[in-house]
């Protein structure tokens, strides 16, 4: 029998994409948000999918959207009789407006509640992480909304990408413990992404997880308030304490003296020849200054867990040994550099050696560290010069050598070599009791933050690559942010699914 072939279309990856995305009702969920309207030939709910689709296409450009997805042959799938003309760059931006305008969290929230009931994941932790999304495009200041939804301000701040010359916007993201994004906020481009996590609790808090012991995040999350607030909420936090601190100092010098600690952890080793690898440790209780809601500044018994694992002290201690090489370039050519300017006097050798230890006069502010694996003394050195003769011919015997006297300085690099037991150690901070969460535990469910939130950060940079993009209005910049959160929670449900499938066969 004779087949025709009408047509022929790389489909690629996109039809598991659109039947993920369909199995958890996205388009459904979507148009009870906002209802579809008779002059529109696509709803909201089929121009998510297609958003959706283009997201994990890496083509998110609204303008690029129908004639790739005309390419892959996906529009009679999307919706019968749909042509690529009806997804043009103005009716996706009215999609992402509408979308903004019902509270992007609210709907976000609905798909990322209904795919934990699809999939019947439980939600024992909620780990927590900050990002930035560059944008392209100047967006000058607008006059802010006084009352109901204010979308972000793109501007320029610290760019985790390093496009300091673009703009940004601060994304929030929170995943449960396989991954699966829950929650998101979106922030201006230019404030600190540590008064977040108290915002973060709030919202875990209205999500109502049943199950949720509490939030993990990293050192940014470790301040006054939000102790105060895990506190007041009951809701327990898993961070890691900022080396700054002095109770980390505290707590890991008390975890020094105190040489053989318990087992905490052994995992087996990366490779068959490496060795397994262990923690040990043990939680100790300190009172620590916490702030309450209504301003109060009180203190407060928190739980600190310190560990020490031998493998992260080898990897420390070759790292420091590498960054003490390459400083150590650095430093040779500091001193040549020293050692070859000369001085009228010692008054000007002394203030050259302040002024390289950061004691310059004028100079505020905390003391700058140039040099963090080395030790570098100055010393004043007096040398005596000799002086060309002012008058020409041979100099009498009587006449004694005209000498001045300059002054430079001697630089006497040290090496900084830390002690045995210096590197290897983590001091972990959380509110939750002994009784509720064991050190093994509680230890696991920070390590985990490297498999979950991490890499859902690192996959909207690329390969989901949201930035930089160019949109018209803020509240799209908002509503583009949040379906890329939920193309991660389709990609995490795909991959989840791969896993088991290949774990049930036992294949690889």
């Amino acid at each position: 029998m004779a087949m025709t072939m009408q047509q022929i279309s790389p489909v690629a990856h996109l039809p598991v994409v659109l039947g993920v995305v369909r199995k958890r009702n996205v388009a459904a969920l979507i148009d009870t948000f906002c209802p579809p309207h008779p002059a529109h030939i696509i709803s909201c709910g089929r121009g998510v999918e297609a958003l959706l689709l283009a997201i994990l296409d890496g083509h998110h450009a609204l303008y690029k959207v129908g004639a790739r997805l005309a390419d892959r042959g996906m529009l009679p799938l999307l919706q019968p009789g749909l042509q690529r003309a009806s997804l043009h760059d103005s009716r996706l931006g009215q999609i992402l407006d509408a979308l903004f305008a019902v509270h992007l969290n609210r709907v976000c929230g609905a798909i990322a509640l209904n795919a934990l009931e699809v999939s019947a994941l439980a939600t024992p932790w909620l780990h927590q992480d900050t990002t930035t999304i560059t944008l392209y495009g100047a967006y000058e200041e607008e006059a802010r909304p006084v009352k109901g939804l204010v979308p972000p301000r793109p501007a320029y701040g610290h760019s985790t990408d390093g496009h300091d010359d673009l703009k940004q916007v601060l994304l929030s993201l929170g995943v449960s413990s396989d991954g699966l994004p829950l929650r998101m906020g979106l922030r201006d481009g230019n404030p600190s992404d540590s008064p977040e996590t108290p915002v973060a609790i709030e919202a875990c808090v209205a999500l109502g997880l049943d199950g949720v012991r509490g939030m993990v995040a990293d050192s940014k999350a470790y301040g006054q308030r939000t102790l105060g607030l895990c506190l007041e909420q009951g809701v327990g936090l898993i961070t890691l304490v900022p080396r700054t601190c002095a109770v980390r100092q505290e707590v890991e010098a008390w975890g020094q003296q105190h040489g053989a600690l318990p087992l905490v952890l052994e995992k087996p080793g990366r490779t068959r020849q490496e060795p397994p690898r262990r923690w040990h440790g043990h939680s100790v209780v300190r009172r620590v200054p916490v702030e309450y809601a209504d301003g109060r500044l009180d203190v407060a018994e928190i739980r600190f867990l310190v560990v020490h694992s031998s493998q992260v002290a080898h990897q420390a201690a070759a790292a420091y040994a590498a960054a003490q090489a390459k400083e150590a370039e650095r430093g040779a050519e500091h001193v040549q550099h020293v050692e070859a300017r000369w001085f009228a006097c010692a008054a000007d050798a002394e203030a050259a050696i302040a002024e390289y230890d950061g004691r310059g006069q004028g100079r505020r502010g905390r003391k700058p560290r140039p040099w963090r694996y080395h030790g570098l003394h100055y010393q004043v050195e007096a040398v005596s010069v000799p002086q060309k003769r002012t008058r020409r011919g041979r100099p009498p015997k009587a006449e004694a050598p005209q000498v001045a006297v300059r002054y430079r300085l001697v630089v006497h690099p040290e090496a900084l070599v830390p002690s045995e037991d210096a590197h290897g150690w983590t001091v972990l901070a959380t509110t939750v009791r002994p009784e509720g969460c064991t050190d093994t535990e509680l230890l696991q469910a920070y390590q985990e933050q490297h498999i979950t939130v991490e890499p859902g950060c690192r996959w909207i940079k690329n390969p989901a690559a949201i930035s930089p993009v160019w949109l018209e209005k803020p509240e799209r910049i908002a509503a583009l942010a949040m379906l890329t959160v939920v193309g991660l929670l389709v990609y995490a449900v795909i991959q989840r699914q791969v896993r088991l499938y290949l774990r049930e066969h036992a294949r690889q």
